[in-house]
């Protein structure tokens, strides 16, 4: 009997802990388009977006799932450097089925391949934070890409503990800038693993608390929750000239007016933007193999807090579960083989 796609159906934006918030649904595997990759996947991680769209479904069902890890079964006719058996991670984007399934068709350009033997629930950790935070802090902050090439220079990260915010502060601090950030005292451990040099109690005065840490302004800031009930507290901090960045969309609209005084750029970062306007999309492969090879060298961690097997119904709702309960610390990943059990 021929092998069939299964796939994880969100349905219709019900309650997560509804019977029917997902199907299991099987399929065809899909056929490559000339650029595509048919990969098998072995692992994936959850990110709040997959329930922000989930929850946002309306008479629809759609295939979540974004970072994942797999093997490659299938290649089309014009992809080139890569071979049938390849492991590789990627992040994908909103335009297509994502990797809630056992096969999923991916963009070439979209992939790195992995050289290295590395646990699978790791390797589907790093592609959208990896991704995320590189962006936000070289191509939108307008830090250097390099070792140590940012010393002297000063970046406060807000929710420093996240999933995004776990890798940030690993990348800074590689890329040689002093690194704060705040979270929960309880996770300053945490954040002292992941590079950061002077962790902040977000329940307190975050200005005194960075003033009383040395520092009277800073180069960069990362708002990595609802920028909102910050905006006062960043613009006192933030130096002259200097950036400010956020991934998350405000919940009311931003008075900037204070930032004009310092000439100060704010940034948003979107990871899926540059697929979703098909411009500069051939980076991401690029900023994967770095991110793999920084992971290889020992200089960057996946960051899992969760990871939960084999790949199931219930482990998934799990997972979501843990993830929407807010103050998620590092990723959560599913991985292993794929259970097609309506009871799983």
């Amino acid at each position: 009997m021929t092998e069939k796609n299964l796939a994880f159906v969100a349905l219709g934006g019900q309650e997560l802990t509804a019977k029917d918030s997902f199907a299991i649904a099987q399929s065809d595997i899909p056929n490559p388009k000339a650029n595509d990759l048919i990969v098998k996947v072995e692992g994936f991680s959850l990110n709040p977006i997959d329930e922000k769209r989930r929850s946002s479904l309306v008479g629809q069902s759609l295939i979540l799932g974004y970072d994942a890890v797999g093997e490659i079964v299938a290649l089309g006719d014009q992809v080139q450097n890569l071979t049938i058996g390849d492991r590789v991670i990627y992040a994908g984007t909103t335009k297509r089925a994502g990797s809630y399934q056992r096969y999923q068709a991916v963009a070439a350009n979209l992939i790195a391949k992995v050289d290295q033997e590395a646990p699978l629930h790791e390797l589907a950790a790093l592609p959208l934070v990896g991704l995320t935070a590189w962006e936000l802090l070289f191509e939108r902050l307008g830090f250097t890409p390099a070792h140590n090439a940012n010393q002297g220079k000063t970046l406060l990260v807000i929710n420093g503990a996240g999933g995004v915010g776990s890798m940030l502060t690993q990348l800074a601090n590689w890329a040689g800038l002093t690194v704060l950030a705040t979270a929960s005292p309880k996770n300053n451990p945490w954040l002292a693993d992941h590079g950061v040099n002077f962790a902040i109690d977000y329940h307190t005065d975050i200005v005194k608390a960075v003033h009383q840490s040395g520092f009277n302004q800073l180069d960069a800031i990362a708002a990595l929750y609802n920028p909102v009930p910050y905006m006062t507290t960043m613009a006192e901090l933030i130096a002259p000239f200097g950036h400010i960045g956020t991934i998350v969309k405000p919940t009311a609209p931003l008075d900037l007016s204070p930032l004009l005084a310092k000439s100060v750029s704010f940034s948003f970062e979107r990871m899926f933007t540059k697929t979703d306007y098909n411009l500069h999309a051939d980076s991401t492969s690029v900023i994967l193999s770095k991110l793999l090879a920084l992971y290889f060298s020992g200089q960057l961690s996946a960051s899992v807090s969760t990871s939960l097997s084999p790949i199931n119904l219930t482990n998934l709702k799990t997972g979501l579960t843990t993830l929407n309960s807010g103050h998620q610390v590092g990723k959560i990943v599913l991985s292993g083989a794929f259970e097609s059990s309506l009871n799983s």
